[in-house]
Order: structure tokens, then C-alpha cells, then sequence
């Protein structure tokens, strides 16, 4: 879409257009600043403050909460704010429209921006690269601080280099995973229960490799399968939370602990011989009451019916549980991440033939498939 077709919109619909650009520069990039920066090149009315803004997908309004969330909730900022301070950055030379922003607001909104489109990025953004074009237009002391900052972050970018060159294992650098956009599915759900799930995708950008979860992903993921635990449309509390190998049972601990009131935690260690599935000695069934409530968690669903021997060991071991499954990853059968029906997951009949109350999804995935933090079997 042209500049002086976006021009001609209303500047909700621009704004709207242009986030979404943004977003998808982001995913493709997976940088702020450089999806800031070619935001700026591709429009050049648009300020360094907002183009920033965009290249992370937010309104203003969500920007906002987003900075009263980087400052620890002890604001109260609101969208017209971030307008004011958009204004006077468009305003160019002139004066008296808008107000700037402080150079303590400009750190706030840089750690803001930073966290990227889901808030889980942890991208170091100049607090100067927020009013590059705007610079000479803030109070002598702001300006001030500014280039004291910008001196400090020359000295700090060699050390901060030889931590990224540390960190490579493999070849491959710690940094965090590109996470896709979020969309709705429709998943098998208890009766008047909610079915829609907001998932998000896992974009793998080296095709035919695992992808390495980082924590931050991994914690994510977490995240977004409470959220829609909680999203039910009942209260769900469980009596056992089992994790299916390490993995699993991280995911199970964590849920168990901050979901459902320290509930036992249960382990099983799939082993396979002969091509055939079994559990190890070492899986841990603990006591319950009558038709307890259960929930398992797996790190992914791929083809292997796992899930499927699962639920049949733990019906024959707790006659009349309810069993719920929340899985991490799901691979899709085609290209396009963003599924629009629960059958174009690749497990979607092993699920379904499991006879689970609910299903719970945090991403999908692409063959061959996740790798969790650490190598997590």
C-alpha cells in the first residue's frame, strides 16, 4: 500500500495498517529497531516514537499499559499521553503541539518497546533512538542526559558483543525465539464449556532443524496455557498434575504450583523398545481421591499416539478421572502455522480419540519440531 493511499485513510484506520506492518516486520526481522527502521524509511512522516510503537503492534492505548507495566505498575499513563508525546515528535520545528516526553519517560518507553510484540523480548533499545529526528526540540537538560547515556552505551557495546560471542553453543547465538502472531482455535472442550483457545505460532526460521526453545519461550508458553485454563468457562481444580517425561513434568510443576493450589504432581517416563511405548519404573502415580481430577501436560504432539497410551493407563489406574491434556507444541500438517480448524494439527485424531474433557494449546509448530530449554527429554 502507497504512502499517499495510507495519507488518505483515517488516521485510525493508518494506525491500524500500520502496526500491522509493523508486526510483520518484526516477525520477519526479528529486531524492534530494525522494524522501526524500515518502517521509517517507508514512510517518512512517521516520527522515530511512533515508528517504534508500530514495529512492536501496539496502540496507543496498549502502549500505555505497556509502559505503566515496565514501570512496575507505579504509573498511570495513558493512551493520550503516548499521543502527546507522537504529536510533538510529528510536529517537526514547529512548536506547541503535543509535549515531549522526559528522558526518564523515554527509558521507561525503551524497556517498553523492547520487550517486543508479546512482551517477552529483552531487546536493548536506545532511549535516543526513540527521538532521533526530535532530538534538539527537548529541554537542554534532557539533551543532556541523552548523550550521556549514548556515551555510556558505545562503551557497553564491546562487552555486550563478546557476551553475545560467549553465549554461542553450536553455533547458534542465545538469543530468543521469534514468536508469531496469536490467533484463535476451536479445541474439543468440556459441554457449555468455552472452545476457543488463543494459541501462537512458533516460526522456525532454519526449515528441517529442531527449533531451541529458550526459557523465556518456554515461560511463555506456560503462560498462555493458564490463561486459557482459566478461560474454561468453570473453575478447573485438579487433583494430580502429570507430566509426561522431563519436559512434561517441568510443565506440570510449574502449573501444579501456580495454577492449582500445589496439587501432587505425577511423572511419566515413556521408554521405547521395539518401536513400541511403555513406562519406566520410575514414573510416579500418586494417591487420589475418587474419579480424581487430572491434568497431563507433554511438551509436544507430533504423530506418535503417546497421549493415546497415556490416557488409557491412567483410566485403567483412577477408574472415573476426568483427564484434561495441555500440550506445549502442536506440528501442523501444512505450511501455514495459524490453523483454522483443530484437524489440521498433525496429533488432532490422537487427541480426539484420547475422549479428553479439554485440550489446551500454547503454539504450533513445523516439522520436524521443538527442542525445550537444556535438551529436556
Amino acid at each position: 500500500m502507497g504512502t499517499a493511499t495510507q495519507q488518505n485513510q483515517s488516521p485510525q484506520k493508518r494506525g491500524r495498517e500500520l502496526a500491522r506492518q509493523g508486526r510483520a516486520l518484526f516477525f520477519e526481522y526479528g529486531s524492534v529497531k530494525v522494524a522501526a527502521r524500515e518502517l521509517m524509511e517507508r514512510h517518512e512522516d512517521l516520527p522515530s516514537i511512533q515508528a517504534f510503537r508500530y514495529a512492536v503492534g501496539l496502540s496507543q492505548d496498549q502502549a500505555a499499559a505497556r509502559y505503566n507495566e515496565a514501570a512496575g505498575n507505579q504509573t498511570t499513563l495513558g493512551g493520550t499521553t503516548i499521543n502527546a508525546w507522537e504529536t510533538w515528535a510529528r510536529a517537526r520545528g514547529s512548536a506547541g503541539a503535543g509535549s515531549p516526553p522526559s528522558y526518564a519517560s523515554l527509558l521507561i518507553l525503551a524497556t517498553a518497546y523492547g520487550r517486543g510484540p508479546h512482551g517477552t523480548a529483552d531487546e536493548a533499545i536506545s532511549p535516543g533512538d526513540l527521538v532521533q529526528e526530535a532530538y534538539e526540540k527537548l529541554p537542554p537538560e534532557d539533551q543532556l542526559a541523552l548523550k550521556m547515556a549514548a556515551g555510556r552505551s558505545s562503551i557497553s557495546a564491546t562487552s555486550d558483543s563478546l557476551r553475545v560471542r560467549n553465549a554461542v553453543v553450536d553455533g547458534s547465538p542465545d538469543v530468543d525465539n521469534i514468536i508469531g502472531s496469536d490467533f484463535n482455535l476451536l479445541v474439543p472442550t468440556i459441554a457449555n464449556g468455552n472452545p476457543a483457545i488463543c494459541a501462537f505460532s512458533l516460526p522456525n526460521p532454519n526449515a528441517g532443524h529442531l527449533l531451541d526453545l529458550t526459557w523465556n519461550t518456554f515461560g511463555f508458553g506456560i503462560q498462555r496455557l493458564m490463561t486459557q485454563i482459566k478461560s474454561l468457562g468453570r473453575r478447573l481444580d485438579a487433583d494430580i498434575c502429570f507430566g509426561i517425561n522431563e519436559a512434561g513434568l517441568v510443565m506440570a510443576t510449574f502449573l501444579a504450583s501456580a495454577q492449582f493450589n500445589r496439587c501432587s504432581i505425577g511423572y511419566l517416563r515413556c521408554k521405547s523398545v521395539r518401536n513400541e511405548i511403555s513406562f519406566a519404573p520410575e514414573s510416579h502415580f500418586p494417591a487420589a481421591p475418587e474419579a480424581p481430577v487430572i491434568v497431563i501436560c507433554d511438551f509436544e504432539v507430533k504423530h506418535a499416539d503417546v497421549v493415546g497410551l497415556v490416557a488409557r493407563e491412567l483410566r485403567e489406574r483412577y477408574p472415573g478421572a476426568e483427564l484434561y491434556f495441555a500440550v506445549f507444541g502442536a506440528m501442523t500438517k501444512g505450511n501455514t502455522l495459524e490453523v483454522e480448524t483443530f484437524e489440521e494439527l498433525t496429533g488432532a485424531r490422537i487427541m480426539q480419540a484420547a475422549n479428553f474433557e479439554a485440550v489446551f494449546i500454547a503454539a504450533t509448530m513445523s516439522p520436524p519440531g521443538i527442542e525445550p530449554p537444556l535438551e529436556l527429554r
